[in-house]
C-alpha cells in the first residue's frame, strides 16, 4: 500500500472531494453479464430470497467502483472504445480521485462504505475487453469497498468522505 504523508492527507481532507454515481450494474450469478439498474441496495436480498442482488463477494469486495474519467484512459490504451459494463465494476463515480478512499469511509447515497483496496484487474479482463484489456485495467481498476453501513444507491448520488464514526449518511445532496 502507498503511503501518503500526513500533510498531504491534510489537505486532501481539507479539499472535502465529492464526486457523483454515474451508473449501476450488479451480476445476479458469477459469470453471469452485469445488468444496469437506477438503484442498487449492495448486500440486500434479492426479491425470490434466493440470495444477495449482486453475487457473493468477500466482505472487501463486497461493492467495486470505477472512476469514470479512466474509462477514456482504458480506451487510449486499446485503441478501442471500452464500455463500463465490460469492467465488472458495480459503481461508476465521476469527480472523484477513487484512489483516496482507500483505508477511508465513505457514503454513496445512503450507504457508508469502506475503500479497502485498490481493485486490481483480473484475467477475465481479456475476456472483457479484448486483447490487452489486463493491461489496460493496470492501474486503473478502481476501488474495492466494504458495506460498513447497508442502504440505497441511486444513479446522481453524491459521493463524499464521511466520518470515521458515521452510522449514517445523513447529509444528502
Amino acid at each position: 500500500m502507498i503511503r501518503i504523508p500526513e500533510g498531504m492527507m491534510a489537505r486532501v481532507r481539507a479539499a472535502d472531494p465529492v464526486g457523483r454515481v454515474e451508473a449501476l450494474q450488479v451480476r445476479p450469478a458469477r459469470r453471469r453479464a452485469p445488468e444496469a439498474v437506477a438503484t442498487w441496495s449492495p448486500g440486500a436480498v434479492s426479491s425470490d430470497g434466493s440470495g444477495p442482488r449482486d453475487h457473493a463477494r468477500s466482505a472487501k469486495r463486497a461493492v467495486t467502483l470505477l472512476q469514470a474519467e479512466h474509462l477514456a484512459v482504458m480506451a487510449s490504451m486499446l485503441g478501442r472504445p471500452v464500455s463500463f459494463d465490460a469492467t465488472r465494476r458495480n459503481v461508476l463515480v465521476s469527480g472523484l480521485n477513487l484512489s483516496v478512499l482507500v483505508g477511508r469511509r465513505f457514503a454513496v447515497g445512503t450507504c457508508i462504505l469502506e475503500g479497502t483496496e485498490a481493485c486490481h484487474p483480473c484475467a477475465r479482463m481479456e475476456e472483457a475487453l479484448g486483447t490487452g484489456g489486463y493491461a489496460a485495467m493496470m492501474g486503473h481498476g478502481g476501488l474495492c469497498a466494504r458495506i460498513v453501513v447497508p442502504g440505497v444507491v441511486s444513479v446522481g448520488d453524491v459521493v463524499r468522505l464521511v466520518p470515521e464514526d458515521a452510522t449514517t449518511a445523513s447529509v444528502q445532496e
